[in-house]
């Protein structure tokens, strides 16, 4: 069975990394496979890359708003071009009140400050649909 392939992509002008950097780290050290795509990426973008490097789920992270705009094109670009078996989390500084309407989009889970990197992982474990 090949390893779950995670990437994770910083939307928008958003220039602050650090929390990409740790949970593409944490991924890692669960042994996943992990792209990180950098800052300040399109939607059109991240979801180029999702296809090419072929992932499993879309790891997006808000840290200065925007989220609300960006985390659902990116959803409804890996619906569109991918199907339904990528799962796509976001992660981030987001208000509780904005999370529903980012699940309602198609984002799986939206994880605040202060989330377990633990709970994340699991998350992904649980809920990744693989054929392979």
């Amino acid at each position: 069975m090949r390893k779950i392939r995670v990437l994770v992509a910083k939307v928008g002008l958003d220039g602050h990394d650090r929390g990409a950097k740790v949970i593409a780290r944490a991924f890692r050290d669960a042994g996943m496979e992990v792209i990180y795509t950098g800052i300040r990426q399109t939607p059109e973008q991240v979801v180029a890359a999702a296809i090419q490097e072929d992932v499993d789920v879309v790891g997006l992270s808000s840290l200065s708003g925007g989220h609300e705009l960006l985390f659902p094109r990116v959803a409804k670009l890996v619906k569109e071009q991918m199907g339904d078996q990528v799962l796509v989390i976001g992660g981030g500084v987001i208000p509780e009140d904005e999370i529903p309407a980012l699940k309602e989009a198609g984002i799986a889970a939206v994880f605040g400050p202060g989330t377990s990197l633990k709970e994340i992982i699991d998350f992904v474990h649980t809920h990744v649909n693989r054929a392979s």
